[in-house]
């Protein structure tokens, strides 16, 4: 730790974060959930919401791929995703869902806002983002992909989004 200079669990409790949450729209895997939660983490996340069927900590497969950023991380849960974006959307946040879907706006053509605050909303690995959810989000963000698979992994996804919302409002 002291060599990579990375932060212990109380410095990054009290470090700026960066202004985005992430969404978990009844993801059904807890490795998934885990996996985001470390991801998260590694790029200071404001905040990770649970929702639905999405499991919670603590819970033994989740720690197994967090990797302990259950204990750094701001998390809460919410039964049901609508819930969580009408609660985002009264604090101010720009709803993004990160989807393949009609009218969607390719990552590397997307402007993220640098003064908002985002939340990014990713779906259940079979199904994808909630339709009624999709009715409420701001704007839509597709990764353009192109080999035979339609979907990459949803942590893979958030990672692929995280990076270039850095490179393009944060990095200097």
């Amino acid at each position: 730790m002291d060599e990579l200079d990375r932060l212990s669990v109380e410095g990054f409790k009290k470090v700026e974060k960066i202004p985005v949450v992430i969404v978990m729209d009844n993801i059904r895997s807890s490795h998934n959930v885990g996996s985001m939660f470390r991801t998260s983490d590694a790029f200071r996340v404001d905040e990770l919401i649970l929702c639905g069927i999405t499991n919670t900590p603590p819970h033994k497969d989740i720690e197994k791929t967090a990797l302990g950023a259950t204990r750094s991380l701001n998390w809460r849960y919410f039964k049901e995703t609508m819930e969580a974006v009408d609660a985002l959307k009264a604090d101010g946040y720009t709803i993004l869902a990160i989807e393949q879907a009609e009218g969607s706006i390719m990552l590397d053509a997307f402007p993220f806002p640098a003064e908002e605050k985002l939340a990014f909303i990713f779906g259940n690995e079979v199904f994808g983002v909630d339709d009624a959810v999709m009715k409420k989000v701001d704007a839509c963000i597709e990764i353009p992909q192109f080999g035979t698979k339609h979907s990459f992994n949803v942590v893979v996804s958030a990672g692929i989004i995280l990076w270039d919302y850095y490179s393009k409002t944060l990095k200097k």
